[in-house]
């Protein structure tokens, strides 16, 4: 198996983890050699298990996918990514590429063409569910600043202006500010909504 992809999949819920790894490991070229439930976990399972492509779902405890894959991209940049998510969010998309994936395909892709897919991001192509790239092209980038998608994350777990400032260790007044420009440019009645348009396009 020395010339066959050494994979790792990466996906907090344990049945479809076993599912991915039971489908991947028919393919022939393809070993899966650790498979991890946390994000924050990724780093060293690859490492350990010389994985030369990682299947990394978004949403997961300790690291999301996308902050995982821009480790490895510091850490292990021979290993390269694969994102899978139930979520085609286009705002996901566009980040991802920006963290450094090489790939982007929903949970729902059939067998063969998932594995179609780790071959070719295995082989230093670029994969990309065309309809999620479509609708990415229709949407643009996200309005947000790095700031205002900060205190957006704060709004969306229910924190005060004043805990906001001081999970960012900004002012009252600069939180207030970088919420007022965020609901103005999501469109959003409050922050909650705005936070909440903001998940839904995969901007956060």
């Amino acid at each position: 198996m020395s010339d066959g992809i050494r994979l790792l999949i990466a996906d907090d819920q344990a049945l479809v983890r076993g599912a991915l790894s039971a489908l991947l490991s028919l393919e022939p070229d393809i070993e899966v050699v650790a498979e991890v439930g946390r994000g924050d976990e990724v780093e060293a399972a690859v490492r350990a298990a010389a994985a030369t492509v990682a299947l990394l779902d978004i949403e997961m405890p300790g690291l999301d996918g996308i902050a995982a894959c821009a480790r490895l991209r510091e850490t292990a940049p021979g290993c390269r990514v694969l994102i899978v998510t139930t979520f085609g969010r286009p705002g996901y998309l566009s980040r991802a590429l920006q963290a450094g994936a090489s790939g982007f395909v929903v949970k729902d892709t059939p067998a063969a063409q998932l594995a179609d897919a780790v071959r070719r991001v295995a082989r230093g192509e670029r994969v990309v569910d065309p309809q999620l790239a479509i609708d990415s092209l229709a949407q643009g980038d996200s309005p947000l600043t790095e700031r205002e998608r900060d205190v957006l994350e704060g709004a969306r777990t229910g924190g005060s202006v004043a805990d906001i400032a001081r999970m960012l260790h900004l002012s009252e007044g600069t939180v207030r500010n970088h919420l007022s420009s965020a609901i103005g440019k999501t469109g959003a009645r409050n922050r909650g909504d705005a936070a909440r348009i903001a998940e839904q396009n995969g901007w956060l």
